[in-house]
């Protein structure tokens, strides 16, 4: 689904084939095709076929390998990120010594190489820490077929070839359950490997009862996301959509990817509002939560007096975080409060260039903060604990130290 998102949005589908033909691959291998899914127009991309095997001489042995088939079940679905469309294939599954090889020998660029071999070390690190074994060890079952090698490869080339700077996901709906059959039985959707993938990723569960995010799919999103959130502020240029197998009734079942020029004058970092109302917490607690929760990420704490139900007093908790934090700062708020619920928003925000300058005063020296914007200063605070010291040591009232500060700076040259 993300290789047919980005045919579809403008990657010319001869360049990906000639470059995945460096792997030993026919040229029937791999096709491309429009098809409707709930309505919607969309490019999907197949492969078929089994990959020759490779000569071992010059690999040490890393265990055994049996064929079997270890393919998921067809037609995995994700309307709003990576699902997998897996043919079945009986074949030996491969190390990640065999895949360096293949990679070795592609069509990738020096950068384009290393850049698939990361990925695939990851890969092979969460396989190898759900099994229980090493990484040298570990056999690539259904991330080692054939499908998996052309989506990772073909992806990281058609990567290369847009010039993507940056790349910014939506959740990812990951299923609403089930079991799915794979090379060690019967496993839980998502499975394993996935959800270790998506670690600090934000997920949740949609209707369908089938794996909507295999590992490949978490592999490239995290691979390549450096945001998660809503559509980013940006001039779109071209859209693409990737489609699944299955055509769900009620749901289009589609990766759209949209490409585009960043926006440098809209807000540039996506962030998650958390809040809590709490009525029933001892208030000097309150200080020790705003400590623990700026040493777990957050960005800012502030507290608001509201009027709760039954017109009792209460605080209204609002905490400002990365969207990767969020986890581990509402569990610090369910740790350290008495609140049985949070919620969360995500949101935008600008912020201007930020550094910290020392400037001598004639009694000391004081930290000052500079915020600037396009290189132009919007704005300079010196650093209040450091006038309140100089302002201790020297019986000064705070204000003059302030003062001295700020006439300093003017005058640095």
């Amino acid at each position: 689904m993300i290789l047919g998102a980005l045919i579809d949005a403008g990657v010319p589908f001869g360049d990906i084939r000639h470059a995945l033909g460096s792997l030993a691959i026919g040229p029937e291998t791999v096709s491309s095709a429009k098809v409707i899914r709930a309505g919607i127009r969309a490019t999907k991309f197949h492969v078929a076929g089994e990959m020759p095997p490779l000569d071992h001489a010059n690999d040490h042995d890393h265990g055994h390998s049996h064929d079997h088939d270890h393919g998921h079940d067809p037609g995995h679905t994700h309307s709003r990120g990576p699902a997998s469309d897996v043919s079945h294939h009986s074949h030996s599954h491969r190390t990640l010594a065999e895949i360096f090889r293949l990679i070795d020998s592609s069509a990738l660029s020096g950068a384009g190489k290393d850049r698939a071999k990361q990925l695939f070390d990851r890969l092979g690190g969460a396989e190898a820490a759900v099994h229980g074994t090493t990484l040298d060890e570990v056999q690539l079952h259904e991330v080692g077929e054939l499908d998996s090698i052309v989506d990772i490869v073909g992806t990281v080339f058609a990567m290369e070839s847009l010039g993507v700077d940056k790349v910014v996901a939506s959740p990812l709906n990951v299923g609403g359950g089930g079991m799915i059959r794979v090379a060690h039985g019967l496993y839980p959707v998502p499975s394993p490997a996935t959800i270790s993938l998506l670690q600090g990723a934000p997920v949740y569960g949609g209707p369908q009862k089938v794996e909507l995010v295999t590992p490949t799919g978490a592999l490239l999103i995290t691979g390549y996301a450096t945001e998660f959130g809503p559509v980013p502020a940006m001039t779109v240029r071209t859209i693409g959509y990737g489609a699944g197998t299955r055509d769900f009734a009620d749901t289009p079942n589609v990766l759209r990817v949209l490409i585009g020029d960043a926006d440098a004058a809209a807000p540039a970092a996506s962030v998650v509002t958390i809040e809590a109302e709490i009525d029933d917490m001892n208030p000097q607690i309150f200080g020790v939560l705003m400590e623990r929760l700026l040493a777990d990420g957050a960005l800012d704490v502030f507290y608001t007096p509201i009027q709760m139900k039954k017109n009792r007093p209460g605080t209204l908790l609002t905490v400002i975080a990365a969207p990767a934090d969020r986890e581990r700062v509402t569990a610090t708020i369910f740790r350290e409060t008495t609140t049985i619920g949070v919620r969360y928003s995500a949101m935008m925000r600008d912020c201007l260039d930020r550094e910290s300058i020392s400037v001598e005063t004639p009694l000391g020296a004081v930290r000052m903060k500079v915020a600037r914007r396009n290189g132009a200063i919007l704005n300079a605070a010196p650093e209040f604990d450091d006038c309140v010291r100089l302002a201790s040591e020297h019986g000064r009232p705070v204000k003059d130290i302030q003062a001295l500060a700020f006439k300093a700076f003017i005058d640095r040259g």
